[in-house]
């Protein structure tokens, strides 16, 4: 079987998919940090901007001005909803039919379910990485002792300078499966947090829209019958 292979071959293809891995999880790093330094910027200027709006038609209309964010897309699919509320033909519509703020709420918590699944992206591949690359290393290191130990029941031969040299390297793949597995967890961990803490924010969001519409006479609260709010963008 082994005098098929060559030790360096088996020991050099290991470190070549240890390599792939690495290259991978460090372009995730990068990208997750950029997604969530950037999505979090954009859900502060968004929120600060609903908040301090007068009512919900100026609220509705900050979304023509910022189309990035998380929040400002939950926000505009809670706007839309709200605008076809009020449409005489919605009556029709399956989708009218019920409890209007339980409708409201789930569409405002499907599209939060959305966007953290958008956030979350990636993450699955960071924990794959963390979990595998030690046995990739560590498949690579038996691979090679084996066909070590091969070579020197073949040459009759057992001295230290024979057995070091081949053990040693293929060492080398376990060390580099370590190395590659240890920020691969430790970004998956924190990256996990910071989805949390995502997540979090939009559901205090959620739960903040849910009670502002709620606070005029008209349904919801939002007065589009005679101006209908423009939401297409962000979408």
């Amino acid at each position: 079987m082994f005098e098929m292979f060559d030790q360096a071959k088996i020991v050099d293809a290991t470190l070549y998919v240890l390599l792939l891995f690495s290259v991978i999880t460090w372009v995730l790093i990068l990208f997750k940090t950029w997604q969530f330094s950037k999505c979090g910027y954009y859900n502060r200027r968004y929120s600060a901007a609903f908040w301090d709006a007068p009512d919900l038609d100026a609220a509705a209309r900050l979304a023509e001005l910022q189309s990035n964010g998380t929040t400002v897309r939950i926000a505009v699919h809670g706007f839309k909803w709200l605008s076809q509320f009020h449409q005489p033909e919605r009556v029709d519509a399956m989708r009218f039919r019920g409890e209007p703020r339980k409708l409201l709420e789930q569409t405002l918590r499907n599209q939060t379910q959305e966007q953290q699944r958008r956030i979350e992206s990636g993450l699955t591949m960071l924990a794959s990485i963390g979990s595998t690359a030690p046995f990739v290393g560590l498949l690579g290191t038996v691979l090679g002792i084996m066909k070590a130990m091969h070579d020197i029941s073949r040459n009759g031969s057992a001295s230290l300078d024979v057995v070091a040299g081949p053990i040693g390297d293929a060492l080398i793949a376990t060390a580099i499966g370590i190395a590659v597995a240890v920020p691969a967890v430790l970004a998956y961990n924190f990256f996990m947090r910071q989805a949390k803490h995502h997540r979090a924010a939009l559901e205090h969001f959620v739960d903040g829209f849910l009670h502002i519409t709620q606070g005029d006479q008209q349904p919801f609260g939002l007065k589009v019958v005679d101006a209908p709010v423009r939401l297409s963008r962000g979408l």
